[in-house]
């Protein structure tokens, strides 16, 4: 098996906030990132698939197929986006890397054709990143 990874950026703005908690537990849990306001970071998503390498074309999955599935599944959705306003996965589930990386697994598993869904990588920032590898790793 070999793996391939493809990458893609995506600016959006999120909180971080528990409705559950009063402001005070925010505020001492979550800092300045429970401003209800939000902030933004611009993204870098690292997507791995893995599979054999096709003996006519040489690759293990369409690389234009690839990056159509991630502007469609994840960019045209979440860029330029308040997550935990316009997202649906996030309107009950606080937009952490963690969680992002969670969701856009959930939104890519199953879609790739030929290829198996290795890895999915956040960054939020060049020193901040969340790998995650399904619910089976």
């Amino acid at each position: 098996m070999i793996y391939l990874t493809r990458k893609a950026d995506f600016s959006s703005a999120h909180f971080y906030r528990n409705p559950d908690w009063s402001e005070e537990k925010n505020r001492a849990v979550f800092g300045k990132c429970a401003n209800a306001n939000g902030h933004g970071h611009n993204y870098t998503l690292e997507v791995t698939v893995g599979g054999e390498v096709d003996p006519v074309t040489g690759f293990v999955v369409d690389l234009k197929l690839l990056k159509d599935i991630l502007e469609e599944q994840v960019v045209s959705v979440y860029d330029h986006r308040h997550l935990n306003h316009e997202v649906p996965e996030f309107a009950s589930t606080v937009p952490t890397t963690e969680n992002i990386a969670v969701a856009i697994w959930r939104r890519l598993d199953g879609k790739i054709p030929n290829a198996k869904l290795h890895r999915v990588r956040v960054y939020e920032m060049d020193d901040l990143f969340a790998d995650y590898y399904g619910e089976e790793a």
